[in-house]
This record gives C-alpha cells, sequence and structure tokens, in this order.
C-alpha cells in the first residue's frame, strides 16, 4: 500500500452553491483510493464497504483497469454507433458466450437499461403477441429501476414517484417472492382492458432491503411465464457482474429470464449499461432505441477487462468465500446485539444487516457511526445497513470491517 497522495483544495461552500441539491452528502470528500479503501481530501484513510453502490467490481486503481484505460484514451475513446466498434463486439461476444443471453444492447446505466427493456417488452406484446389491449408489466412492491420517469413507474416505491405524476401508464404491483399475487394479478389484468406482457423483477431486491429472491418462487414463475406468453425479465443492475458469488444473479435460481439488465459493476467504475435478451424477443430495428455513448470503445474496453479479470483471477470464489465470512461475522453481531439486529441476508459480497422495528436507532445512525470508525456503508432503507464491497476483498479486510462495526455499534449504545 503506497502513502497517500498529499491532499486537493476542496471548497465546500463552491459546491454548495454550484451542484444541485439531488443527494444528501456526507461531510466527506472523497479524493483518493486503491483496493478496497478509500481516502478523504483530509487525509483519513476509509475501508470502502459501498464500492460506489456495488459498482466498483474491482475496487479502486486496480492494475488491469487502469492498464485499459489508459490505452484505450489514447487510441479511441469514442465513435458514433453509425459504425462498427470492434471492442462492443467483443464485450458483447464474450458477455453472450457467458450468459443465456443472445442479444446486447449498449447503454450508459441501468435506469437506461431497464428503459430499453421496458420498450422491448412494449412492441415486442404489440408486435409479436398483437395486443390491441394495453399490455402491462407487473413489477414488485419494494423494488427500484431507476429513476427516469418509466423507471420510477416501474419501482414499487411511492416515495419515488412522489411528486412526479403524471407517471407512465402500464405497470400494476405485487408483493415480492408471492407467487399468489402473481397468479391473481394476471387473472385480474386478463379480465380487463389489459393483458401482462411481462414480469419484471430483482433476483435479489437492493434498494427494497437487500431481499433475495425464493428460489421455488422464481422457479414457478418461470413455468407461469411460460405457460401465459408472458416475458420474464430481470434487473441484475445490482445483482450482476458477480456479486452474488456467480457471474449473473439468475443463477442463484436455476432459472433463465428472457431479457434482463446490467449496469454498476460491469466496467467497474466506467459509466456503462446493457440489456441482454433471448434471440425471440429480440425485435427491436433500426430506429427502434439508440444511446449516443452506448457502447462506445473506451466503455466497452473497460467492461471486458472487468470480466475477463474476473475470470481469469477466479474473483467469484472469493466473493463466496469473503461472502460466507461476512454473514458469519454479522450473525455474530446480531446474535452479540439481539436487541437491536432481527436478521443477516444477502447472497456473495451484497448482505443486509437488519434492525429490529422497535429500537429507535435506524440504519442511517449506523452509517456514521461507522463512518467515525473508518468504515464507509451503505443504507438499504431506514432500517437495513447494507454491505457491497470490492469483489477484491481481503479476508482481512472483512475482519476489519466487522471489528469496526462492533465498534460503530457500541458508540451509539
Amino acid at each position: 500500500m503506497t502513502d497517500p497522495i498529499p491532499s486537493t483544495v476542496f471548497n465546500p461552500e463552491e459546491f454548495d452553491t454550484y451542484v444541485m441539491s439531488t443527494y444528501g452528502r456526507f461531510p466527506i470528500a472523497i479524493e483518493r483510493g486503491e483496493g478496497s479503501r478509500l481516502w478523504d481530501t483530509a487525509g483519513k484513510g476509509y475501508l470502502d464497504f459501498v464500492a460506489g453502490i456495488a459498482t466498483c467490481t474491482l475496487g479502486h486503481s486496480h492494475p488491469a483497469l487502469v492498464k485499459t484505460v489508459s490505452e484505450q484514451i489514447q487510441k479511441l475513446h469514442h465513435v458514433s454507433n453509425l459504425y462498427y466498434i470492434p471492442e462492443q463486439g467483443a464485450l458483447a461476444r464474450w458477455i453472450v458466450e457467458h450468459s443465456c443471453a443472445d442479444r446486447v444492447f449498449f447503454c450508459n446505466s441501468g435506469a437506461e437499461a431497464n428503459e430499453a427493456a421496458i420498450k422491448l417488452v412494449r412492441k415486442y406484446a404489440h408486435t409479436i403477441l398483437d395486443f390491441l389491449e394495453q399490455p402491462v408489466i407487473l413489477t414488485a412492491k419494494a423494488s427500484f429501476h431507476g429513476r427516469t420517469l418509466a423507471t420510477i413507474t416501474a419501482t414499487g416505491q411511492p416515495k419515488y414517484q412522489e411528486h412526479f405524476n403524471p407517471l407512465v401508464p402500464g405497470f400494476a404491483y405485487v408483493p415480492y417472492n408471492d407467487i399468489m399475487a402473481i397468479e391473481d394479478a394476471i387473472t385480474d389484468l386478463d379480465e380487463g382492458n389489459s393483458r401482462v406482457a411481462a414480469i419484471m423483477l430483482e433476483p435479489l431486491q437492493g434498494e427494497g432491503g437487500v431481499r433475495p429472491g425464493d428460489r421455488h418462487y422464481f422457479q414457478r414463475l418461470r413455468e407461469i411465464c411460460d405457460q401465459n406468453d408472458i416475458l420474464l425479465v430481470f434487473d441484475e443492475v445490482q445483482v450482476g457482474v458477480g456479486r452474488t458469488g456467480t457471474l449473473w444473479g439468475y443463477e442463484q435460481l436455476g432459472i433463465e429470464p428472457d431479457i434482463f439488465t446490467s449496469a454498476k459493476g460491469l466496467a467497474g467504475g466506467i459509466p456503462i449499461g446493457a440489456m441482454m435478451c433471448k434471440k425471440f424477443c429480440d425485435v427491436f430495428e433500426p430506429g427502434n432505441h439508440a444511446s449516443t455513448f452506448g457502447g462506445n470503445p473506451f466503455a466497452c474496453a473497460s467492461a471486458l477487462t472487468v470480466l475477463q479479470t474476473l475470470e481469469t483471477d477466479h474473483i467469484l470464489a472469493n466473493v463466496q468465500a469473503r461472502g460466507d465470512q461476512l454473514r458469519t461475522g454479522l450473525k455474530a453481531l446480531a446474535s452479540k446485539y439481539s436487541n437491536l439486529f432481527s436478521d443477516v441476508r444477502g447472497w456473495g459480497l451484497i448482505n443486509g444487516l437488519e434492525l429490529r422495528t422497535e429500537t429507535p436507532l435506524t440504519s442511517m445512525d449506523l452509517v456514521k457511526a461507522a463512518m467515525n470508525q473508518g468504515l464507509l456503508l451503505a443504507p438499504a432503507g431506514p432500517k437495513v445497513l447494507r454491505f457491497v464491497p470490492p469483489l477484491i476483498v481481503t479476508a482481512a479486510e472483512v475482519a476489519e470491517a466487522l471489528h469496526c462495526l462492533d465498534q460503530a455499534i457500541a458508540q451509539v449504545l
């Protein structure tokens, strides 16, 4: 580990004057990162268990990614999709050869990837299924699918929709992991003027409290979709690219979606999004959808490096081992402070520690206390602490994080 570089000048007043207040920010400014660690402008170091919100797959300043972005920016960073882009083709091929997908569309973010999926569903419904009535996409309560108008409508959390009416029509909501609710919704909609065209779910709900999907539920869901000509869409923006201990979240459930999306960890922090689908539902034609920056050489070269490094460095094995270690440690803390915590859950390196509803403490209280101990965490709702470190996190760093959290808990008691 090299010594932190000297701090740069940061003016919070300047920031607050000119940057829109779309985030409630913590009072630190991050200046530098290496591996699973970050340093702020005051020189204080932190163990990073946020990873840009499940985004910095290989951590910070990973040599393979540094090499790729340095070489690519000197060669070609952007060119229009009016032309063939070799890096885009190579990335698409890697994804197809390592997933259930046949085709890939590239964009810039998770919200855009989910928008692309929504548009693909609607065109498929109108052109292949020949829906004359309104096609509906079922999504889950407590879900999160993005911040655009369509994706906040798809998001089953009213707090994200407040003040943004009129919302986009064509969505309905059901409880997560409840198969009877799915069957009832399909029946109710079919009796009206609408039909269910797709069911769009997260294999594990991230923002909704780190809630893993039930394997039996999803396997029955796959059967229902097949029986009713309904597309199954998975939002893997947060759980894809190795985060769960398998390359894709759907592998945890033993089924394949028809369409799935990815973003966050795909290029390790370089902005990119992707929507993948099976060949039978690839109904987009030139002019139906596009993205100026989507799939440019810089982003695609970065993503390909991240994916190849996951494979060559056997990082999925580390995710599985460190995830087991982290959950074991969190369960020990939940037992030690049984008056505070009610549950530990997750897959791989996306895990949640849930506070009891009766405790006055919130997840944000513990996030702030952990920050004081040099550990960065993120909330997943008011009662769940989220742990999403870089996938290269070490056993020693997991042990350190658990020690810092223990101290933080003691601090707020």
